[in-house]
């Protein structure tokens, strides 16, 4: 949220001004965002009895395509696993 004096000087700015002001905004979001180690998370989802490496693997390219970070093969057993075309 920005606070009053801010919106004014919003108002006021330029367009580059505003780009690099909106730049700067979306960088200390992302500092002050939580962080989520897919690693760690991996590791606890291997660690659930019953959940094997295959179905762990599933799980994880499901959660990193959710994220925007999916590195998934491109072959038909992993487009399977993940239900894309």
């Amino acid at each position: 949220m920005i606070d009053r004096d801010t919106y004014r000087s919003i108002k006021k700015m330029s367009r580059e001004e505003l780009q690099a002001f909106l730049v700067r905004y979306a960088d200390e979001l992302r500092k002050d965002a939580p962080t989520v180690d897919l690693r760690e998370v991996e590791k606890d989802i291997k660690g659930v009895k019953g959940i094997g490496e295959k179905r762990a693997e599933e799980i994880m390219r499901i959660i990193e395509k959710h994220l925007g970070v999916s590195n998934c093969c491109t072959d038909d057993k992993c487009a399977a696993a993940t239900n894309e075309p």
